[in-house]
């Protein structure tokens, strides 16, 4: 199937690496302008040539950051300025934390609400009215399996992402009387740098510590970025017109619950 967003413009949030570059790289292989946010500057830059190369759409990078609210409007406006509307959001920002129960502090979990869900409600508000005026809009929440499953251990990575889910449903509630489409797609095990870092966090190869997730993965093996961003561009586009309010397991079959 060929899908087009021919005429449309996106915004990705942690657009600079992994899932977040692996969508944004599709949107403009399918003709969409793209504007990518992330925090540093040198990752953006790199990942903007590479999105650029993709397609023949204007690209835009903004470095912000999504956990603070005047940083969302920041880049918002200036995002506005460049593209002149927004058809799109992804809201991708934040890696996964997770600890004991015992050690979580209202400041870290503050913090973790304030990248993602915080992140995500912010930027969305600012679209809504402009989709709603011209009857169209698709918002995509990028979660975790732990959403759905919360594993002990787990917070506060999962209590962020459930109140994600929540919000997911209650804005397509609303939104699909306006043909503004919200759906979640909840990860698994996605290659991403996060991964890497937290390999050598740990000391090991990245190859050994990957392997240790494949084995708990039905399909055998991590996803690819490019993998997550094909079922994304199908919910973006007019080929998934009647899907809404949905969470989606990108995962391999990794999720204990559908």
């Amino acid at each position: 199937m060929e899908i087009s967003l021919a005429g449309r413009s996106a915004i990705v949030t942690g657009g600079s690496k992994g899932i977040g570059l692996g969508v944004a790289t599709r949107f403009a292989q399918s003709g969409a302008d793209v504007a990518i946010v992330a925090r540093g500057r040198e990752a953006l830059d790199s990942a903007a040539k590479t999105v650029d190369a993709a397609g023949r759409g204007r690209v835009v990078a903004v470095a912000a950051d999504v956990a603070n609210a005047a940083d969302v409007r920041r880049a918002y406006d200036e995002i506005m300025r460049a593209l002149g509307k927004v058809d799109i959001v992804v809201n991708n920002a934040g890696t996964s934390r997770a600890g004991p129960f015992e050690d979580l502090t209202d400041e870290v979990m503050q913090q973790d609400l304030d990248q993602k869900f915080f992140a995500a409600l912010r930027l969305t508000r600012l679209v809504w009215p402009q989709m709603k005026e011209r009857r169209w809009g698709r918002v995509i929440n990028v979660l975790a399996i732990g959403a759905k499953a919360p594993r002990g251990g787990s917070a506060p990575t999962t209590i962020s992402r459930a109140a994600g889910m929540a919000l997911t449903k209650v804005l397509a509630g609303e939104g699909a009387p306006h043909n503004i489409l919200v759906n979640a797609l909840l990860v698994g095990i996605i290659e991403a740098d996060q991964h890497v870092q937290r390999a050598k966090r740990l000391g090991v190869a990245l190859t050994e510590y990957m392997e240790g997730f494949a084995k708990e993965t039905p399909i055998g093996r991590a996803g690819k970025p490019e993998e997550f961003a094909n079922l994304a561009c199908l919910l973006a586009s007019d080929a998934g017109s009647y899907i809404t309010g949905t969470a989606i397991n990108v995962d391999g079959g990794r999720s204990p619950v559908v």
